[in-house]
């Protein structure tokens, strides 16, 4: 392993504070057990953020560490693998599985973009079908997959306006990130917000309840990006051009059918995805866990009478290293709030700050945080762990603050290894693409924006869907 500055840098201060910890006589009121998790949890977010190890290998180890030292029981260790949020995004995956396999992607992509005449409404209906996508495929990476055949069919329509496709090729990560706070599958880092609230407040937020005060601020959220890059990355002349897509066009391009008559598979397909989507709405009203719906649902994807997948191919596309991770970062949540650790690190935080103002660092951290951990869901299990901590002290919703940090973490379009859909759109072969200054320039103007409108909705908007500021 090659030691850089950066990974230098972070072992220094990681060990130093390890030997802080280690001295008894140092911090009185902290205990054994809390003294120990903080050692574990400060090694371990020093190998995220300094060394190239897998980030699940590092969570791993540190909820062994955790678990042999008597920290948390084996059964807190392994009753995270039997979180319902695991199995959510397992039955989730296996959903997308069999809506990757009818092409249905493709069709809604191409029913809203062949609508399109200008280039702004190209880049608004463009926007809202990847907002949809957030329903059907769970995860970042999973949905950027799914949409690059798609935008490389657009790519290949508009080959003579180059600066489009480079503005198409920016704009697909851009909303693919944002948008995922639209509902609980979105990204991994909302299952582990989630289940720390649990754990550490009793709170449970189920799809509906997050769907609620999800959605208005991913479609705010990403037809404000979708400005921002189209005025960012294109020039008025590259505007003012009129755009007419056809169905037949991105046929052309495209492996699947996206035109013509819906084969059997696609309708049943597209009626069961509506089936579960519609069911975990209305949880509320059927009292159904998201997750008995999402297996259900798996369950008729993958039958061999009415589904589109084989099961044992539909597992194949399961990130079980994601599930892994979020399975020993719930542990190690566990450790912080039941060993003393998160209070401790809190309770010196001043209390009579207004809870905007709490809110408002929040974010600010939140935002910047992927400068420091690539990895969303490691940024959710170093900060919500804490954030849940501090606003208890100083009389703020842990909820409006954990699901603030939440959305805040999905902004990580600085850098092409940001995130791995930037990284996935920055490198195509034969497309021209965007380059780290384009990122930048968006960055420099859409970092404070989401910022910015984090903090709107979680005191202004938040409050009439029933997420009140304060405790």
């Amino acid at each position: 392993m090659t030691w850089n500055p950066r990974a230098l840098t972070a072992l220094c201060a990681a060990l130093s504070l390890c030997t802080l910890l280690a001295i008894p006589r140092n911090f009185p009121g902290l205990g054994g057990d809390a003294r120990f998790t903080l050692v574990v949890f400060i090694l371990a977010t020093c190998a995220w953020i300094g060394t190239s190890i897998d980030d699940t290998y590092i969570a791993l180890g540190a909820a062994l560490a955790l678990t042999v030292t008597g920290v948390i029981s084996n059964d807190t260790l392994f009753g995270t693998l039997g979180d319902s949020t695991v199995w959510l995004l397992i039955c989730a995956f296996v959903l997308a599985a069999a809506v990757a396999r009818t092409g249905l992607a493709g069709r809604a992509a191409v029913f809203l973009v062949s609508g399109a005449r200008t280039v702004r409404q190209l880049v608004h209906l463009t926007t809202a079908a990847l907002v949809v996508t957030a329903f059907a495929v769970p995860a970042t990476s999973g949905r950027a997959a799914l949409a690059l055949p798609v935008f490389l069919a657009l790519a290949k329509v508009l080959a003579d306006r180059k600066r489009l496709v480079v503005m198409l090729a920016l704009l697909f990560p851009t909303v693919i990130l944002l948008s995922a706070v639209a509902t609980l599958i979105g990204a991994g880092a909302h299952l582990i917000t989630v289940s720390v609230l649990f754990e550490a407040t009793g709170q449970h937020i189920g799809f509906t309840e997050w769907l609620l005060v999800g959605l208005p601020l991913a479609v705010a959220s990403s037809h404000l990006a979708a400005e921002l890059v189209l005025l960012t990355t294109t020039r008025r002349e590259d505007r003012r051009g009129p755009v007419h897509i056809t169905a037949e066009q991105i046929q052309e391009h495209s492996e699947q059918s996206v035109t013509g008559p819906w084969t059997q598979a696609e309708k049943r397909c597209a009626l069961l995805l509506a089936t579960v989507v519609l069911l975990w709405c209305s949880e509320p009203l059927h009292r159904l866990p998201p997750a008995i719906v999402a297996l259900i649902g798996a369950i008729v994807a993958s039958s061999p009478a009415l589904g589109t997948v084989r099961l044992k191919d539909a597992l194949k596309t399961v990130p079980w290293s994601l599930l892994l991770f979020m399975a020993a970062t719930m542990a190690m949540g566990v450790a912080l709030a039941d060993s003393g650790a998160a209070k401790w690190l809190v309770a010196g935080l001043p209390t009579n700050e207004p809870p905007v103002v709490f809110l408002a660092i929040v974010i600010v951290i939140s935002t910047a945080a992927h400068l420091v951990l690539q990895s969303r869901s490691a940024r959710s299990s170093v900060l919500v762990p804490l954030v849940v901590a501090a606003s208890v002290g100083v009389g703020v919703n842990p909820v409006a603050a954990a699901l603030a940090s939440t959305a805040a973490a999905g902004f990580c379009h600085t850098l092409p290894a940001s995130a791995k859909p930037v990284t996935l759109y920055s490198q195509i072969p034969g497309t021209p693409t965007y380059t780290p200054r384009d990122l930048l320039r968006l960055s420099a103007f859409l970092a404070p924006l989401t910022a910015a409108l984090v903090l709107l909705f979680a005191v202004a908007v938040w409050p009439l869907l029933g997420v009140s500021v304060t405790r």
